[in-house]
Order: C-alpha cells, then sequence, then structure tokens
C-alpha cells in the first residue's frame, strides 16, 4: 500500500517506525515547519522530519493545509492511504476524500473521550484508571470519525504524562498496522462515535501547573503526575519557583491553612490540603537541579512555613 504519512512529535514516530518495518511503501511525509529553540533560537526539525530523512523519504513541511499546494503534491504522490498522527493540522475535505482507503488517525484516548489535545495528560490529572489508543476514519470535525480499532491500557498508580505518553505511543504504532491490515482484507469496521459521550481534552499550558493548594490532596498528587515531565507543577517556597515532581497522599484530618507545612520529615515535607495531606517527595527549586527531598533538605533550611506565597 502506497502510504503518506503526517505527524510531528516523537509520538507520531512512533507510529512512522513501525509503519517502515512493515511490506508497505510510505512515499512520503508531512510534518510541521520547524521551530527555533533554545537561547540562540536555532531551527529545529521535528522529530518525525528527522526519521523520515534517516530513511530518505521526501518531507513536506507546508505551512497551510487549505491553499491547494498542499493537495497538489499529494496528487502527485498517489498515496492509497493517508495515516494522520499527532500531525498538528486539521485537513480539508479535498484531502481527506483523496486516498483509496481514506485518511485513518491514530489518537491517544479511547474515543469519543478525550476528543483534542492532550488527551494523554488529562487522563492522569483527572485518574483515569485505563485510557488506549484508537484508530479512525478523519472527518472534517475534530476526532470525530468513526472509530476503527482500539487497544486499552491500565494506568499505574504512580503513573506520570511521560510514562504514559511512551506506553500509548508504542501501542499506537502496533494498532496503525493492524488496522492497515483490515483495511486490505476488507475486514475493518466503523462503528460511529457517541457525541453525548464526549469529552475534550484540551491544551496544556504552564500556568495549568500551579498547585492550589485549598484542593484536595489527591486532586494535586494526579496534577503533579499528569504534568510530569512537562510543564510541571509547580508552587512556591520562602518566595521561590518551585516545582514538584513527586508527591503522595497521606489521609488525616485538617486543621491547617490550605499550603501549611505541617511537618518536615528526611524524606519529605508534608503539606496541608483542602483535604488530607499532600506528602512531598521530590523537587526541583529555581536555578537548582532536580532532587529527592532528602538530598534537598541536607542543604536548604525551610524560612517561611506556608507554600504558594
Amino acid at each position: 500500500m502506497r502510504i503518506v504519512f503526517m505527524g510531528t512529535p516523537e509520538f507520531a514516530a512512533a507510529s512512522l517506525e513501525q509503519l517502515l518495518t512493515t511490506r508497505h511503501e510510505v512515499v512520503g511525509v508531512f510534518t510541521q515547519p520547524d521551530k527555533p529553540k533554545g537561547r540562540g533560537y536555532k531551527l529545529v526539525p521535528p522529530p518525525v522530519k528527522e526519521l523520515a530523512l534517516a530513511h530518505q523519504i521526501p518531507v513536506f513541511q507546508p505551512q497551510k493545509m487549505r491553499d491547494g499546494q498542499a493537495l497538489e503534491i499529494l496528487q502527485q504522490l498517489q498515496p492509497e492511504l493517508i495515516a494522520v498522527v499527532a500531525y498538528g493540522k486539521l485537513l480539508p475535505k479535498e484531502i481527506l476524500e483523496l486516498p483509496k482507503y481514506g485518511c485513518i488517525n491514530v489518537h491517544a484516548s479511547l474515543l469519543p473521550k478525550y476528543r483534542g489535545a492532550a488527551p494523554i495528560q488529562w487522563a492522569v490529572i483527572d485518574g483515569e484508571e485505563e485510557t488506549g489508543v484508537t484508530t479512525m476514519y478523519m472527518a472534517e470535525g475534530l476526532d470525530t470519525g468513526d472509530v476503527i480499532d482500539t487497544a486499552v491500557i491500565k494506568l499505574d498508580e504512580k503513573e506520570t504524562g511521560g510514562s504514559l505518553f511512551d506506553k500509548l505511543a508504542i501501542e499506537g504504532g502496533k494498532l496503525i498496522v493492524e488496522t492497515l491490515s483490515k483495511l486490505e482484507n476488507g475486514t475493518a469496521t466503523r462503528t460511529p462515535q457517541d457525541d453525548e459521550k464526549s469529552s475534550y481534552a484540551g491544551k496544556i499550558t504552564k500556568e495549568l501547573g500551579q498547585i492550589d493548594f485549598t484542593k484536595p490532596a489527591v486532586t494535586i498528587e494526579r496534577l503533579i503526575r499528569g504534568l510530569n515531565p512537562w510543564p510541571s507543577a509547580y508552587t512556591t517556597l520562602d518566595g521561590k519557583a518551585m516545582k514538584v515532581w513527586d508527591a503522595t497522599v497521606e489521609e488525616g484530618n485538617v486543621t491547617e491553612q490550605p499550603g501549611e507545612i505541617v511537618e518536615i520529615e528526611k524524606h519529605y515535607i508534608k503539606v496541608a490540603t483542602g483535604e488530607n495531606y499532600l506528602k512531598i517527595n521530590e523537587i526541583q527549586l529555581a536555578g537548582k537541579k532536580r532532587m529527592p527531598m532528602d538530598a534537598f533538605l541536607n542543604g536548604y533550611s525551610i524560612k517561611e512555613n506556608i507554600l504558594g506565597v
């Protein structure tokens, strides 16, 4: 099968890597334009572009998908299928209808739950016990197409956004290969999504990571895991920004002010929240390395007894 692959980040690269191990022919790759990064604002290619070039696959990075240029390129490539994984651009109707087998998307949730940009992080933040990946026929709406296949993943007790990302990237690569086989042999099914059961996973911002200690400890602990490794949950200690990388919940009747440090032990500091206590185990003070609490306390004396002020 002649395939054009569209994707941008590491998550998408995992699916492309799987496709390259099959007998299918990836005749072109579409990805987002290179972006400036670092102090020197040097242009850095997306992971999908790096992988494609390493395999001598033509790469296209259009700024727009609706000006006709992308369609013209695709007509020349003559794909039988377009595989889309975290591309970051919506495809117009004329592109969706171009390939023989259609445009197939890999999405990192069990649709219709968590449509949108950040399904992985929100699954952790919301305390889901399971999530997964879905392959679907693409439609003009956002993640609204008919479902073909799903793969379910159970979340570990200490699952982070980063660890779940890695698991779902691998499962997404496996699932797209399985879906292609079903499309070829005519066994692929179409299951319309129930829009009434849909939910939206909006973009993750740095501001989302600010810890509100008036919320229950379990909610804060999930936020810490969901935003690990980016953008991370944070608060302030002695007026300095402090990222929180790991914490646990301790049940108890809270009488102290939310954010108040009620106990300092060798391996943690215990903080009052809106419901129960949060034991902070690993932090990173602004300008310092990430470290477990015992290492941090060896070289730092906490002055203020309230976080976030």
